[in-house]
Protein backbone atom coordinates (compact mmCIF):
# COMPACT_ATOMS: atom_id res chain seq x y z
CA UNK A 1 0.00 0.00 0.00
CA UNK A 2 1.60 3.40 -1.33
CA UNK A 3 1.65 6.19 1.63
CA UNK A 4 -0.84 8.24 0.03
CA UNK A 5 -3.19 5.48 -0.13
CA UNK A 6 -5.97 6.67 2.49
CA UNK A 7 -3.45 8.01 4.78
CA UNK A 8 -3.12 12.07 5.33
CA UNK A 9 0.01 13.52 4.79
CA UNK A 10 -0.48 17.47 5.27
CA UNK A 11 3.14 18.27 3.53
CA UNK A 12 0.79 16.59 0.23
CA UNK A 13 -2.26 18.58 1.10
CA UNK A 14 -3.56 21.84 1.32
CA UNK A 15 -4.23 23.00 4.76
CA UNK A 16 -7.89 23.38 4.13
CA UNK A 17 -8.32 20.05 2.73
CA UNK A 18 -11.26 19.02 4.37
CA UNK A 19 -9.74 15.48 5.18
CA UNK A 20 -6.81 17.09 6.58
CA UNK A 21 -9.13 18.92 8.69
CA UNK A 22 -11.27 15.87 9.97
CA UNK A 23 -8.43 13.91 11.16
CA UNK A 24 -6.88 16.76 12.67
CA UNK A 25 -9.85 17.38 14.71
CA UNK A 26 -10.40 13.97 15.81
CA UNK A 27 -6.57 14.36 17.23
CA UNK A 28 -7.10 17.02 18.98
CA UNK A 29 -10.26 15.44 20.50
CA UNK A 30 -7.94 12.95 21.73
CA UNK A 31 -5.33 15.26 23.13
CA UNK A 32 -6.82 15.51 26.60
CA UNK A 33 -7.36 11.61 27.35
CA UNK A 34 -3.43 10.99 27.04
CA UNK A 35 -1.57 9.78 29.27
CA UNK A 36 1.67 7.75 30.44
CA UNK A 37 2.67 5.11 27.60
CA UNK A 38 0.27 5.78 24.15
CA UNK A 39 -0.65 4.30 21.19
CA UNK A 40 -1.71 5.14 17.66
CA UNK A 41 -2.31 1.98 15.70
CA UNK A 42 -2.54 3.00 12.38
CA UNK A 43 -0.18 6.49 12.51
CA UNK A 44 -0.29 6.79 8.73
CA UNK A 45 2.21 9.42 8.28
CA UNK A 46 3.39 10.13 11.98
CA UNK A 47 1.36 13.87 12.27
CA UNK A 48 -0.87 12.87 14.83
CA UNK A 49 1.71 10.81 17.06
CA UNK A 50 3.85 13.98 16.93
CA UNK A 51 1.08 16.34 17.43
CA UNK A 52 0.08 14.12 20.94
CA UNK A 53 3.60 14.32 22.42
CA UNK A 54 3.85 17.97 21.94
CA UNK A 55 0.80 18.71 23.73
CA UNK A 56 0.47 15.63 26.19
CA UNK A 57 4.09 15.80 26.87
CA UNK A 58 3.89 16.67 30.68
CA UNK A 59 1.60 13.62 31.17
CA UNK A 60 2.95 10.85 28.76
CA UNK A 61 6.09 8.93 29.10
CA UNK A 62 6.06 7.85 25.38
CA UNK A 63 4.14 7.58 22.12
CA UNK A 64 3.85 4.52 19.76
CA UNK A 65 3.07 4.72 16.08
CA UNK A 66 2.06 1.87 14.31
CA UNK A 67 1.15 1.81 10.98
CA UNK A 68 1.66 -1.28 8.67
CA UNK A 69 3.50 0.27 5.84
CA UNK A 70 6.72 0.34 5.91
CA UNK A 71 6.49 3.63 3.57
CA UNK A 72 4.68 5.02 6.41
CA UNK A 73 6.90 4.28 8.77
CA UNK A 74 9.94 5.40 7.04
CA UNK A 75 8.26 8.61 6.43
CA UNK A 76 7.04 9.34 9.96
CA UNK A 77 10.63 8.68 11.44
CA UNK A 78 12.14 11.08 9.17
CA UNK A 79 9.41 14.08 9.05
CA UNK A 80 7.83 13.10 13.27
CA UNK A 81 10.60 12.85 14.92
CA UNK A 82 9.58 13.39 18.75
CA UNK A 83 11.80 11.91 21.72
CA UNK A 84 9.05 10.29 23.32
CA UNK A 85 7.97 8.83 19.94
CA UNK A 86 8.98 6.23 18.15
CA UNK A 87 7.34 4.40 15.29
CA UNK A 88 6.88 0.56 14.58
CA UNK A 89 6.04 -1.52 11.18
CA UNK A 90 3.35 -3.94 11.65
CA UNK A 91 0.07 -5.48 10.84
CA UNK A 92 -3.02 -5.20 13.27
CA UNK A 93 -4.22 -8.51 12.55
CA UNK A 94 -0.85 -10.06 13.86
CA UNK A 95 -1.29 -11.25 17.39
CA UNK A 96 2.10 -11.67 17.93
CA UNK A 97 3.14 -8.17 17.04
CA UNK A 98 0.38 -6.70 18.88
CA UNK A 99 1.53 -8.56 22.45
CA UNK A 100 4.70 -7.85 21.92
CA UNK A 101 3.83 -4.08 21.85
CA UNK A 102 3.35 -4.16 25.50
CA UNK A 103 0.18 -2.42 27.45
CA UNK A 104 -0.60 1.23 27.39
CA UNK A 105 -2.41 3.55 29.20
CA UNK A 106 -4.11 5.15 26.19
CA UNK A 107 -4.86 3.91 22.62
CA UNK A 108 -6.14 5.63 19.48
CA UNK A 109 -7.23 3.95 16.72
CA UNK A 110 -9.00 6.50 14.36
CA UNK A 111 -10.14 5.21 10.93
CA UNK A 112 -8.63 1.06 10.99
CA UNK A 113 -11.51 -1.28 12.45
CA UNK A 114 -13.20 -0.63 9.23
CA UNK A 115 -9.39 -2.03 7.26
CA UNK A 116 -9.71 -5.49 8.84
CA UNK A 117 -11.42 -8.63 8.15
CA UNK A 118 -12.55 -9.29 11.73
CA UNK A 119 -13.47 -6.05 13.30
CA UNK A 120 -14.30 -8.00 17.06
CA UNK A 121 -11.05 -9.50 17.53
CA UNK A 122 -9.35 -6.14 16.02
CA UNK A 123 -11.42 -4.46 19.10
CA UNK A 124 -11.09 -7.99 21.27
CA UNK A 125 -7.01 -7.08 20.68
CA UNK A 126 -6.83 -3.15 21.38
CA UNK A 127 -8.86 -3.94 24.80
CA UNK A 128 -6.27 -6.26 25.71
CA UNK A 129 -3.39 -4.04 24.64
CA UNK A 130 -4.74 -1.74 27.79
CA UNK A 131 -3.59 -1.40 31.33
CA UNK A 132 -6.60 -1.38 33.78
CA UNK A 133 -8.10 2.22 34.04
CA UNK A 134 -6.81 2.51 30.41
CA UNK A 135 -8.92 4.43 28.00
CA UNK A 136 -9.51 3.33 23.97
CA UNK A 137 -10.53 6.03 21.63
CA UNK A 138 -11.64 4.83 18.63
CA UNK A 139 -13.43 6.12 15.40
CA UNK A 140 -15.03 4.59 12.38
CA UNK A 141 -16.89 5.72 9.33
CA UNK A 142 -20.69 4.37 9.49
CA UNK A 143 -22.03 2.23 6.59
CA UNK A 144 -24.36 -0.22 5.33
CA UNK A 145 -23.41 -3.00 7.88
CA UNK A 146 -20.79 -5.73 8.57
CA UNK A 147 -20.25 -8.07 5.71
CA UNK A 148 -22.29 -5.40 3.06
CA UNK A 149 -19.94 -3.89 0.68
CA UNK A 150 -19.09 -0.18 0.03
CA UNK A 151 -17.98 2.06 -2.10
CA UNK A 152 -14.45 2.59 -0.16
CA UNK A 153 -11.92 0.46 -2.52
CA UNK A 154 -9.56 -0.33 0.91
CA UNK A 155 -12.76 -0.78 3.71
CA UNK A 156 -14.06 -4.67 4.36
CA UNK A 157 -16.89 -2.99 5.34
CA UNK A 158 -18.23 -0.33 7.51
CA UNK A 159 -20.32 -0.81 10.73
CA UNK A 160 -23.56 1.11 11.36
CA UNK A 161 -23.94 2.80 14.43
CA UNK A 162 -25.78 -0.28 16.00
CA UNK A 163 -23.02 -2.43 15.39
CA UNK A 164 -20.59 0.35 16.42
CA UNK A 165 -22.45 0.52 20.07
CA UNK A 166 -22.27 -3.09 20.62
CA UNK A 167 -18.60 -3.85 19.95
CA UNK A 168 -18.53 -1.76 23.63
CA UNK A 169 -21.43 -3.88 25.07
CA UNK A 170 -18.94 -5.03 27.65
CA UNK A 171 -17.67 -1.91 28.73
CA UNK A 172 -20.13 0.62 29.97
CA UNK A 173 -17.96 2.99 30.68
CA UNK A 174 -17.99 4.34 27.21
CA UNK A 175 -18.93 7.52 26.12
CA UNK A 176 -20.23 7.75 22.37
CA UNK A 177 -19.61 10.80 20.29
CA UNK A 178 -20.49 11.92 16.38
CA UNK A 179 -18.27 13.74 13.77
CA UNK A 180 -19.48 15.19 10.69
CA UNK A 181 -16.80 18.07 9.17
CA UNK A 182 -14.16 19.20 12.11
CA UNK A 183 -17.72 18.87 14.59
CA UNK A 184 -17.58 16.57 17.14
CA UNK A 185 -20.08 16.09 19.51
CA UNK A 186 -22.69 14.05 21.66
CA UNK A 187 -25.50 12.96 19.08
CA UNK A 188 -28.48 15.21 18.59
CA UNK A 189 -31.48 13.68 16.81
CA UNK A 190 -31.63 16.16 13.69
CA UNK A 191 -28.23 15.69 12.53
CA UNK A 192 -26.90 12.72 10.41
CA UNK A 193 -23.15 12.01 11.48
CA UNK A 194 -20.79 10.19 8.74
CA UNK A 195 -18.28 9.70 11.81
CA UNK A 196 -19.18 7.81 15.16
CA UNK A 197 -16.02 8.20 17.89
CA UNK A 198 -16.36 6.26 21.63
CA UNK A 199 -14.09 6.75 24.55
CA UNK A 200 -13.27 3.75 26.52
CA UNK A 201 -12.91 3.26 29.65
CA UNK A 202 -11.52 -0.17 31.46
CA UNK A 203 -11.87 -0.71 34.72
CA UNK A 204 -9.34 -0.32 37.50
CA UNK A 205 -8.46 -2.98 39.72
Amino acid sequence: MKLTDERVVPDLMSNMNGLLLEHIARYHFAIDYGKGAVLDIACGSGYGAQLIAKARKDNISTVTGVDVSSEAITYAKGRYYHPLVSFKQGSVEDDDFMESLGLFDTIISFETIEHVSNDRSFFLQLMKRLKPGGTLVLSTPFGKGRGESCSAPFHYHQLTVDEFHHLFHDYPQTEFYYQRGVLIEPPRNSMHYPIGLAVCKTEEY
